[in-house]
């Protein structure tokens, strides 16, 4: 079961288990056509495929190694000697042979997943992230299998990475798909409560914390409340002081639009965590809805202090600055914004409104063009719905 085994998740995923067994020999469309080998290499590329199918693996790598040996170009070769090895565990040489491969591919996509993949059992985090990320800019090409687990992986990542949101957002998905799977709310329990590791590795003691935050994310995923309340008030009882909780409870009130109650869960993981940005941020929102604006003004600044990359922060407090009409202040803030999550449609219609009320028409047009490209896509940017 390769990488399924080492995530050491708290139940075996049935998703997984039946994602991982169609992926390995997965020949994308995009391995070029080269021309045939010559004669003693035709011969062996035959018999390679013969061993190869013929369940004979360690025939296979044997043949395949001796052809590329001979003609380093032949990039099939390489595909398959990527995925020989990447079904045996042996993840430095899978992710050697795909890099070869990817190196000479014209549409090499599919092979950043595989060698993310690689390097994430590898141990070799930030090549895993940059692969995944390349693969997810090329718009996640491959079959059903390979999303599946090639965006598990990069979700994990991004929690690591503090990309909290994102991580939600994929794994949400997830759960649309599979169900509340126990290993895709153990990932949500970890990236609602901001803890940034991998399943294998965080604390013991914090699993049951994990697993009751994790499952009430994977029923709010799926839209079922009252279990979602149910796991919450688990988690109060027994976890109520550590980070996020709170935080958490208050996020589920406001998608409820119990906007008191949501207020006073943000206050209260203030109290505990006084150093949360994400609370902040939250609590700022919520005071520019309600137009208290020297309420929501600090704490939009300290958020941006407290997190200097976090696109969210500096949206709330555009928001915060464009309602004061602070318009070139807020246009800054909301520029950062945007460069740090271009895909946010409630960025550059705000962004818009502010350069509209600078004077400058033609970048006003520019972002309310974007605003119209994106708002009927999903974002990460994420806020609960009112």
């Amino acid at each position: 079961m390769g990488w399924l085994a080492r995530a050491t998740p708290i139940y075996n995923p049935p998703f997984m288990i039946v994602a991982l067994l169609p992926l390995l020999f997965f020949l994308p469309a995009e391995v070029p056509k080269v021309p045939a080998p010559p004669s003693s290499l035709t011969q062996i590329a035959r018999q390679a495929d013969e061993a190869r199918t013929g369940d004979r693996l360690a025939d296979a790598i044997r043949l395949y190694r001796q052809a590329v040996t001979l003609r380093p170009s032949w990039n099939e070769g390489w595909w398959w000697l990527g995925s020989i090895y990447y079904e045996q565990d042996r993840f430095p040489e899978a992710r050697e042979a795909f890099a070869r491969f990817a190196a000479m591919a014209k549409n090499p996509a599919p092979t950043y997943a595989f060698l993310g993949l690689c390097e994430y059992e590898m141990g070799d985090y930030p090549r895993a992230s940059e692969h995944l990320r390349q693969w997810v800019e090329k718009g996640s090409p491959g079959n059903d299998q390979l999303i599946d687990v090639a965006s598990f992986r990069w979700a994990l990542l991004l929690t690591r990475n503090g990309r909290f949101f994102e991580a939600l957002y994929l794994l949400g998905k997830k759960v649309e798909k599979h169900g509340p799977d126990p290993t895709l709310a153990e990932a949500m329990g970890l990236a609602w409560l901001r803890m940034r590791n991998l399943p294998e590795d965080y604390p013991q003691e914090k699993r049951e914390m994990v697993w009751l935050a994790g499952m009430a994310a994977a029923y709010l995923s799926d839209l079922k409340l009252d279990r979602v309340h149910e796991f919450q008030d688990r988690l109060l009882a027994h976890y109520g002081q550590e980070p996020n909780v709170h935080y958490f409870r208050g996020y589920v009130f406001e998608f409820e639009k119990r906007y008191d109650e949501a207020a006073e869960e943000y206050r209260q993981e203030l109290k505990i965590s006084p150093q949360s940005a994400a609370a902040m941020v939250q609590l700022a929102l919520m005071d520019v809805e309600n137009a208290q604006l020297d309420e929501a003004r600090p704490l939009a600044n300290q958020a941006v202090s407290l997190e200097p990359k976090n696109p969210l922060a500096h949206y709330t407090l555009g928001r915060v600055l464009l309602a004061s009409e602070k318009w070139a202040e807020s246009a800054r803030e909301l520029e950062i914004a945007r460069q740090l999550a271009p895909n946010s449609s409630r960025i550059r219609f705000h962004l818009a409104r502010a350069y509209k009320a600078l004077g400058r028409a033609a970048d006003a047009d520019r972002e309310n063009a974007a605003f119209e490209r994106l708002k009927g896509k999903e974002e990460v940017l994420a806020t609960p719905k009112k």
